[in-house]
């Protein structure tokens, strides 16, 4: 297990805070009702912002993700809506200095900022699957390492599923693990990255991000 709690310190950048609310969406995200974005467009509705703990922001063709404060995770999410039996991809390119930096997704988030499942990866090819709860230290529900994803050239394609009762993580098309797990059944969803003891040492580019439901 991953030394550090990263309920330590939370940061949530998402669409529906205050200074996002006029933001206009482009006709793509009109018409299809499944979030898909190469991030070309700082319109497209992910919830950004920057401040003396972290950063997320439109730049280098991506959404990019710095964190400043050790031990600390935060996250983005393309909107409030509440999906089900979704899988996610993106691809991420690690720039991070620490090692044991993580990224991934959030599944099923309940409407509140600490209640969701979060799935990430680090590039030693530590993974993990982590339930966070309301005023409850975060559960590890498996964690493990991959050579699979320690060996992965830049960026990696990161994959899940996200579904009701049961996550299972991709690398590059294979799949990684799976867990099975009930207790959020649906929810919105997003992308995240997390420091471990360094300052300044993470920093991760989000980009392609594709959302489809399971079964298609």
């Amino acid at each position: 297990m991953k030394s550090f709690n990263l309920k330590i310190f939370i940061s949530v950048f998402a669409l529906v805070l205050t200074t996002l609310a006029c933001a206009t969406p482009d006709i793509t995200s009109l018409l299809n009702p499944l979030p898909n974005d190469d991030f070309s467009s700082d319109s497209s509705g992910w919830g950004t912002g920057t401040d003396s703990y972290s950063s997320v922001e439109y730049l280098n063709d991506g959404l990019t993700f710095l964190v400043f404060e050790p031990f600390y995770v935060t996250w983005s999410t393309p909107n409030p809506t509440v999906y089900e039996n979704t899988h996610l991809e993106v691809s991420i390119s690690n720039q991070s200095s620490d090692p044991e930096a993580m990224y991934g997704f959030v599944c099923n988030e309940q409407g509140t900022t600490n209640a969701f499942y979060y799935v990430g990866v680090a590039s030693d090819g530590y993974y993990a699957f982590i339930k966070s709860a309301v005023a409850l230290k975060d559960v590890y529900l498996k964690e493990g390492n991959s050579e699979i994803i320690a060996n992965s050239t830049d960026p990696l394609r990161l994959g899940l599923d996200c579904s009701n009762g049961s996550m299972t993580l991709y690398a590059n098309g294979q799949m990684i693990d799976s867990i099975s797990d009930s207790t959020y059944t649906s929810g919105s969803v997003g992308l995240f990255a997390a420091s471990d003891d360094q300052n300044t040492g993470t920093i991760v580019i989000f980009d392609d991000f594709v959302m489809t439901k399971l079964g298609e």
